[in-house]
């Protein structure tokens, strides 16, 4: 297991390591670890897609045992226990049956139904539906397959021992590092031809983009995902571009995106409209023809995508795609004049579970397979403890629920910090000025030394950080003319507070601070504060705004009644024709017609109605006065 030394602390993990672009301390030092660890990863519960943790192996209040799961925070252990992955396991542990892994149950899901579909802005309320049905119907098809594929006790080592060397990471260790830890780089990443071998150590060394020569064009890989309707493509470069900082971090070269969404899928049904069509025959409702219309299209212009780019596809170092379904793959693979050919040895799939095919799942999935895991787990002590523990425990014994560990308990200091940070967070929210300043005073609170005590503390350590972040331009006042809150302090983030302000509002106040109390009195340039302000310059800046707003209005309704009074002219024109005609009459009102909508073309939506109004009165008008002319 884990040492009581901090590997993490060591300078070369101090940032993320790129398999691009190794230290070469690290590159010349490095040695395959043996495969037994490889194999006790495998035969574990831990799904493949999850990397080593960093910490100790030692459970929190924001792990979940029964998934393996291990969240950052409480609000993401609390989101994983009301998702459907974590209610399938709980499903499966009260019928007596395994648990899966997050990417197993990603396939069992995407093979129940290719995706849910929508787009990433759909509410919760809206597929709470779907989600339920999905869960069940996968529950009840997971049930009939375990019992028509139970196998015998002595078909179980076999199938494991078939499935140990097709681990997702490959482990290497260097004596750069302290033991015991660990490198892990995706097996995907390699060529076919070392993965026969096990020769990493000399591709690694030509993967390595500095030691490359100039001339080289520069490489790259391609991200494809389509599922559901949902369509998405990345080209990225794997050469990354630094920042101007000195921190050493670098950001992803972008070389082509897109995206496509289609309502294909059938909703609070799931499955594509073509693959209901192949098992029901085809269905005659309206919305089975748009879907297999938007099938189509979408097929249409996704080859036209590849075409596009198939420039860059075919100079490409690796392919990765995710297509779930037959009919998706049919859309990459196997037309005529195909860009990509599916026995293409440069294609992979991803290791490791996928969300919705979307830009930001693109550019999540490209870090996650180049960044370099590190484990700082024993995996060697960890086999011997699983060995023993396997030749101690009978098949028949049931391993008793482990109690959760109690929280440590606070102390008085902090408890105290957490009664103030309660009160003043109500006052804060309600903007109470002078409750906010009469509770500072009687309970003799430093603003700049006080450390606001919650989760998000540190993000907000400050009063005004927690003001700005709120978007609270009343209290970021007081709290910087009153009570000479320094706007200088930063958070874990390195930010100030006004770098944390939602609107302009709250960031005037900042700059009327600094005209007000002065340049000496605080650094406002490390404040990131802009040049100061009067509050009568704002003001007459707010005053200008609204002028400016009222005269584009006027201007609108200006040429919304010059618009009323073409289209009179028109009428009187189309009276007067009507003497000669039938025929004229009517060509004189279809002419007007045309002209009224020529005239409303490019106002807006209340211009439009404002025009009607004035034409629709108008008309009223002159019916009164015919009326009256005629009496």
């Amino acid at each position: 297991m884990a040492t009581a030394t901090q590997p993490a602390d060591h300078p070369l993990l101090r940032r993320s390591l790129y398999v691009y672009d190794l230290p070469k301390e690290l590159l010349d030092s490095l040695v395959l670890k043996s495969t037994s660890a490889t194999t006790i990863e495998d035969d574990s519960a831990t799904p493949a897609s999850r990397a080593p943790c960093d910490d100790n192996d030692v459970p929190s209040a924001t792990t979940c045992q029964l998934c393996s799961f291990t969240g950052s925070n409480v609000v993401e252990q609390r989101t994983h226990a009301k998702s459907d992955f974590h209610h399938f396991n709980v499903k499966q542990k009260l019928r007596g049956e395994p648990v899966v892994g997050e990417a197993e149950f990603e396939k069992l899901l995407e093979a129940l139904s290719e995706s849910i579909s929508g787009s990433d802005s759909d509410s919760e309320a809206s597929s709470a539906a779907d989600d339920d049905s999905n869960l069940s119907a996968l529950l009840r098809k997971n049930a009939t397959l375990n019992s028509q594929n139970a196998v015998s006790d002595d078909e179980l080592p076999r199938r494991r021992k078939q499935t140990s060397g097709n681990a997702p990471l490959i482990w290497f260790i260097t004596p750069q590092l302290p033991s015991p830890t660990s490198l892990g780089i995706y097996r995907a990443l390699f060529p076919l031809s070392s993965q026969a071998d096990e020769s990493y150590l000399p591709y690694i060394q030509q993967m390595q983009l500095a030691t490359s020569s100039a001339k080289t064009p520069d490489k790259h890989v391609v991200l494809l995902m389509i599922g559901g309707g949902h369509f998405a493509g990345m080209i990225i470069s794997l050469r990354p571009k630094p920042h101007a900082d000195k921190s050493g971090d670098r950001s992803a070269v972008v070389l082509a995106h897109k995206t496509f969404h289609r309502y294909t899928t059938r909703r609070k049904q799931g499955g594509a409209q073509s693959a209901n069509d192949a098992s029901k025959g085809n269905a005659h409702s309206a919305g089975a023809g748009i879907r297999r219309h938007n099938e189509a299209a979408l097929m249409n212009e996704v080859r036209q995508l590849l075409g596009d780019w198939k420039q860059l596809v075919d100079t490409a170092d690796l392919i990765f795609i995710r297509a779930t379904g037959t009919q998706n793959r049919k859309i990459l693979f196997g037309y005529d004049e195909a860009v990509m050919k599916s026995k293409d040895p440069r294609i992979r799939g991803f290791p490791f579970s996928t969300r919705r095919a979307t830009q930001k799942e693109l550019m999540r999935c490209f870090i996650e397979l180049t960044r370099v895991k590190v484990s700082h787990i024993d995996l060697d002590s960890l086999a011997a403890k699983k060995s023993t523990d396997s030749i101690s425990t009978t098949p028949t014994t049931t391993p008793k629920p482990t109690k959760p560990k109690p929280q440590p308990t606070l102390s008085d200091s902090d408890l105290e910090a957490q009664h103030h940070t309660t009160q003043l967070l109500s006052l804060i929210r309600r903007q109470k000025l002078p409750s906010i300043t009469s509770y500072i005073t009687q309970n003799k609170l430093d603003i700049n030394t006080f450390r606001v005590f919650s989760v998000d503390s540190h993000r907000t350590p400050t009063l005004l950080h927690l003001a700005a972040s709120l978007s609270l331009p009343l209290v970021i006042s007081h709290l910087l003319l009153q009570h000479a809150a320094s706007p200088e302090l930063l958070n874990s983030h390195n930010q100030p507070a006004f770098d944390l302000a939602g609107d302009r509002d709250s960031r005037d106040e900042f700059r009327i601070a600094r005209h007000e109390l002065g340049e000496q009195k605080w650094d406002w340039e490390q404040a990131h504060v802009p040049k100061g302000l009067t509050r009568q310059e704002v003001e007459e800046r707010k005053k200008r705004e609204v002028e400016e707003e009222k005269r584009v209005r006027e201007k609108e309704r200006e040429e919304g009644l010059k618009g009323l009074e073409r289209d009179e002219e028109e009428r009187k024109k189309g009276r007067a024709e009507k003497k000669g005609g039938m025929g004229k009459a009517l060509g004189g009102v279809v002419m007007t017609g045309v002209g009224r909508e020529a005239e409303m073309r490019g106002l807006s939506e209340e211009a439009k109605k404002r025009l009607e109004r004035e034409r629709r009165a108008r008309a009223a008008e002159e019916r009164i006065r015919r009326m009256a002319g005629g009496r």
